[in-house]
């Protein structure tokens, strides 16, 4: 079978159909069974939260309120749909945050990116995410497990005995980082160890250049790699294909402004925010402060799916000018302030050793008039003075970018 499941061939409209019919129910639940979703949407009304100009109106929640809460009420905030006594695990990534994790199904529903980069029912796959607090590796191993897949649990670290374990049982995939597959046929390569049983990756956790991609195919293995969370599982995975990455069926995802939740239009940089359909641990428009955008048409593999360019970089661009922070959501309020304003990038360089603040505008009808307008709006909102530059319309880069820090200390 080519794909995972009907799921991924499906008519668009009937998917945003039935992922805004599940919506209100995931809404719902949230606000029941979890005391902290409960309070963040005291507010809401489930049953009008059926559309994407409806999800556009709730608050965005982000991993330093998760922080907070899981603080406030430990272990995990109140954010899970149900008791402790319903969960299998409960991890702790860097932070630290603190996810829940359940066994006998697919959780994080990785198993549709694997299908994907190949793994088949009978396959042995060597999986060499961390198992230790982080639940990189129980996310991959339900997947591989739901693909039908036999697991090594190699887990980090001691590369000669996971060499020596892949040249015996002779695994046909790999899971893992790229940079530590590269360690792995580095060493095999001066160990005289055989590991060319391996001719499929799945990869994640860090970046895949070209060319890192071109020398595995060199090396006779097919890499595809995966966009996750700890916290919402998958997002989105390539396809052979590999024209993009296409969204996962359990997600409804946005691409905002960063700094606020506003939807950009298709092909605008901007952060990914993700609402989990997972009954357990129903995250609600959820900012992971990665940014991505929206492309246009459908993967020639197949797949139905909205796709994103994949991991652009990050979102959260605060720094600090003067000894004060300076965050993204003031240089929002600021434009938020100046309708004539289009996009708009705050510049943050130093002279002579002063930092200096400049917000370059994409403005149509510029007059110094509002030059001076903007000027105060930046003072009030960021306690900082700065310079205002006008641009002309779609002169600043599509990047994302809403604070650009270009001080060099030489």
């Amino acid at each position: 079978m080519e794909h995972y499941d009907d799921l991924e061939t499906r008519d668009p409209e009937e998917r945003e159909r039935a992922l805004f019919d599940e919506l209100p129910r995931q809404i719902s639940n949230a606000k029941t069974n979890a005391p902290g979703w409960a309070d963040i949407l005291s507010d809401v009304a489930p049953d009008h939260i059926n559309s994407r100009e409806a999800l556009a109106e709730l608050p965005v929640t982000r991993k330093s309120e998760l922080n907070d809460r899981q603080n406030n009420v430990p272990p995990l905030g109140g954010l899970t749909a149900g008791g402790l006594s319903e969960l299998s695990w409960v991890f702790c990534s860097p932070g630290p945050i603190y996810e829940p994790g359940e066994r006998g199904r697919d959780f994080w529903r990785m198993g549709r990116a694997l299908y994907a980069a190949g793994f088949r029912r009978g396959d042995i796959v060597h999986n060499t995410f961390a198992y230790h607090l982080t639940p990189a590796g129980h996310m991959m191993e339900a997947g591989a497990h739901a693909c039908g897949c036999v697991v090594i649990p190699g887990g980090v670290g001691n590369t000669e005995q996971q060499l020596q374990a892949i040249a015996h049982i002779r695994p046909k995939g790999y899971v893992g980082t790229p940079s530590f597959l590269r360690i792995l046929l580095e060493k095999a390569a001066e160990s005289s160890l055989d590991v060319t049983s391996i001719t499929n990756a799945a990869v994640g956790g860090e970046a895949l250049p070209p060319s890192l991609r071109d020398y595995f195919r060199s090396s006779g293995i097919d890499v595809l790699q995966s966009y996750g969370t700890a916290d919402l599982g998958l997002v989105a995975y390539e396809s052979p294909a590999m024209e993009g990455m296409i969204l996962d069926e359990g997600v409804i995802v946005e691409i905002v402004r960063p700094g606020t939740g506003e939807p950009l239009d298709e092909g605008e940089v901007g952060e990914v925010v993700v609402t989990s359909l997972n009954p357990t641990y129903p995250l609600i428009r959820f900012a992971t402060g990665d940014l991505s955008a929206i492309l246009s048409g459908q993967s020639p593999c197949g797949r139905t799916n909205t796709r994103i360019k994949g991991w652009m970089g990050r979102a959260d661009q605060t720094t600090k000018v003067k000894g004060m922070f300076v965050h993204p959501q003031q240089v929002a309020e600021v434009t938020a302030r100046h309708s004539e304003i289009g996009r708009a990038r705050l510049v943050v360089d130093n002279t002579n050793h002063v930092d200096v603040m400049t917000l370059q505008c994409e403005v149509a009808n510029e007059s110094d008039q509002l030059k001076d307008a903007i000027a105060r709006s930046l003072h009030t909102i960021c306690k900082l003075k700065g310079d205002v530059v006008f641009r002309q319309p779609g002169a600043l880069a599509n990047d994302g970018k809403v604070i650009d820090d270009i001080r060099t200390y030489e």
